[in-house]
């Protein structure tokens, strides 16, 4: 699935500024082969679908962050701003945010 959903994706070998270890990441369609679906083969990796002007969103994020570091590397996170990156919510048919997605060995996992 990730080759037909993410074709010429380029790697990623860093996390956002906020972020030594990796563990939330800013990614973007050209990073989301790396950040995420790479990522997920090795510990579950959370994706936070959100916009800057959606208030239930800033309500969100904090929370997921907390819990990612609060795991230890046994989960990340990938936040992607979807005004900014609309193509992968669009593939996954986001309808609305916040919406979380959770990736497993490279998949979506269905729940």
């Amino acid at each position: 699935m990730s080759e037909l959903m993410f074709p010429g994706a380029a790697p990623h070998a860093g996390g956002g500024p906020d972020n030594a270890d990796n563990l939330i990441v800013e990614t973007t369609t050209q990073r989301f082969r790396a950040d995420v679906i790479d990522a997920s083969m090795e510990v579950p990796v959370l994706v936070d679908f959100w916009a800057p002007w959606c208030g239930p969103c800033r309500q969100l994020t904090p929370t997921l962050e907390k819990a990612v570091r609060a795991a230890k590397g046994r989960v990340k996170l990938a936040k992607m701003n979807i005004d900014e990156h609309p193509e992968i919510a669009g593939q996954l048919q986001v309808q609305s945010i916040p919406t979380v997605y959770v990736f497993s060995k490279g998949q979506p996992v269905d729940g």
